[in-house]
């Protein structure tokens, strides 16, 4: 989540609106709270600047945080000071919606303790050092004037070469897979300090003075970038770490970085059974829509093999890699129209989406991703960031377009931007506590933008046997994202194993099979965030409808649910069920 602009001073105008005028909790404490949320704020943004300007406060631009031991002990010392803070309130005085913002602080507190003193990925993930995003946000953004954002990234530069002296001291015994991806990343993204920076320095009214220091600074910076990725390729690393997480580690990161009603052994089992049901669905439709797409050829015995082959031939209708990018554009308005025919909720035709290139810093993990302004800069554009297959070979593109094919790309678009992600993110500019949304929970975000798919083929989107049958694939992919990254993180699964899950029991494309196993390595808990979410918004809306029968409105529903920001699900539904 990118980007934001509202000066903090306002930041207590917003939160005085957390309070219900009907709450029966003291208002004197809330109003206290209200006040204590303003200083964590305030404070939080000058222990992480950097974090700051990814939500759009940008008074603290110019600051790169040197990340040594210094730094650890301050932000070691702010967790200290928040938990003593928190420890002057009573839970039970405060508001529904004060309780949750509480919640949200403490569980991000102790997550920062988590990190630094239990994780450790500081040591062993050397992608975590990467100036580059950083810089290229001060470039692309919009809040300000060219040359003062200049002046920032001008002043900000001055501390990479330290920064990355830092990480070098930092890291031990990495793991060969975030090594590879520091690599990759930090060289793909230092063209910000050339290209680009010389792209942005012609457009600027700098004098000839200033952009030579500028210039200057840039070519120190390409230096420091390069001098590290050349480090990690001859750093002796005969025993590098597992990238692994282990039980322990895991179980504790997933109730830190999820805040579900669920724990790791129970949603990995309502996964295992989802995907049984899904199996036996797709099996209906694929049995159907034999004669359609294989004529009079027998049907295997195999019921996965008979779902696959029907999927394969459906998949063979899909686009071209020159036409990838502009078919998703093409779509977005079409997206936007039938939400509005259907009343499904209100979509703010002001906040623009912008359909991109995805940034060569970000490049490496997943294929399409959505980069949104958070509330200080709610009119900044929220950009929808496309993989590019520029240099595959034929066969991966191939691959790849069988995999978003006509109908899944359908589905991508829905999930990452209408009525999914960028929707999702509008809303949650809005809420009136600011807590929740800098302290946004992935699997509330990543959840609704799951809910959306199904919600939008249940109201009659492109119905047809062909799209619940790709749907349901797409649907695996969500499912089998929490048996995968359970089962490599705390069950040993190998890779051959992983891949067969994906590719036999998903129907996933090999490139897309192959991605996934990349992933897992890369990242631990978040490909768990999709199922997690999706499961108790679509359980609490279900809930509801027997609840409230023929009084039940669906655009109520989501309008309501969103309104609450990205707070975790299990408090969303505590508030939507509360009397306040």
């Amino acid at each position: 989540m990118k980007k934001l602009l509202i000066p903090l001073c306002a930041v207590t105008l917003l939160v005085s609106c957390n309070k219900s005028a009907n709450s029966t909790a003291d208002t004197s404490v809330d109003k206290k709270f209200d006040h204590y949320k303003d200083g964590f704020v305030s404070a939080l943004w000058e222990v992480y600047p950097g974090w700051a300007s990814s939500v759009g406060y940008h008074k603290l631009d110019s600051v790169l945080v040197i990340p040594d031991s210094k730094d650890e002990k301050k932000q070691l010392d702010f967790v200290a000071a928040q938990l003593d803070s928190l420890k002057q309130y009573d839970i039970d005085d405060l508001s529904d919606k004060n309780k949750t913002d509480f919640y949200m602080i403490k569980n991000q507190m102790d997550a920062i303790i988590f990190s630094t003193k239990k994780m450790k990925s500081s040591q062993w993930n050397p992608s975590e050092y990467n100036v580059c995003g950083s810089f290229a946000e001060i470039l692309n953004g919009s809040y300000d004037t060219l040359e003062i954002r200049l002046k920032a990234f001008n002043t900000k530069m001055n501390g990479i070469p330290a920064y990355y002296e830092a990480a070098k001291k930092n890291i031990k015994n990495p793991t060969l897979e975030h090594t590879e991806l520091a690599i990759a990343q930090n060289l793909g993204g230092s063209s910000v300090f050339e290209g680009e920076l010389n792209a942005a320095l012609d457009k600027s009214k700098l004098t000839a003075a200033e952009k030579k220091e500028i210039l200057d600074k840039a070519k120190v910076s390409v230096k420091a970038i390069a001098d590290y990725v050349d480090w990690l390729k001859k750093l002796p690393n005969k025993t590098p770490r597992s990238f692994r997480l282990g039980t322990e580690l895991y179980a504790e990161k997933f109730d830190l970085d999820i805040q579900s009603g669920y724990n790791v052994d129970q949603i990995y089992k309502i996964a295992v059974d989802h995907k049984k049901d899904l199996h036996d669905k797709m099996f209906v439709l694929a049995d159907k829509l034999w004669n359609k797409y294989k004529g009079s050829a027998p049907k295997p015995a195999d019921r996965l093999d008979l779902i696959k082959q029907v999927i394969d031939k459906i998949s063979l209708q899909h686009t071209t890699p020159e036409k990838f990018q502009s078919e998703i554009e093409k779509q977005i308005p079409e997206l936007t129209a039938y939400v509005k025919a259907k009343d499904l909720l209100y979509i703010d035709p002001s906040k623009p989406l912008v359909v991109r290139k995805e940034p060569a810093y970000m490049a490496g993990v997943a294929g399409a991703s959505i980069s949104a302004p958070g509330p200080y800069d709610k009119n900044a554009n929220t950009y929808y960031n496309v993989g590019s297959m520029s240099g595959w070979t034929a066969e991966n593109s191939e691959s790849y377009l069988r995999e978003y094919n006509d109908y899944i790309l359908q589905i991508l678009n829905i999930h990452e931007a209408i009525p999914g992600h960028y929707t999702q993110l509008v809303y949650s500019n809005q809420s009136p506590s600011i807590i929740k949304s800098i302290l946004g929970n992935g699997a509330m975000v990543e959840g609704w933008a799951v809910y959306a798919e199904k919600m939008m083929l249940e109201s009659g989107y492109k119905n047809s046997d062909e799209m619940w049958l790709m749907y349901y694939k797409w649907n695996l992919r969500t499912t089998c994202n929490t048996i995968l990254d359970i089962s490599v993180h705390t069950k040993n699964m190998s890779k051959a194993d992983a891949l067969d899950l994906l590719t036999k029991e998903a129907f996933q494309q090999q490139a897309e099979a192959d991605g996934k196993w990349r992933r897992v390595t890369l990242s631990q808990v978040q490909l768990c965030s999709y199922f997690t979410g999706y499961t108790e918004i679509y359980n609490l809306r279900e809930d509801l409808k027997k609840q409230q029968g023929k009084d039940f409105n669906l655009k109520k529903f989501h309008e309501k649910f969103l309104s609450f920001g990205s707070a975790p699900v299990k408090y969303i539904k505590e508030l939507m069920l509360s009397k306040e």
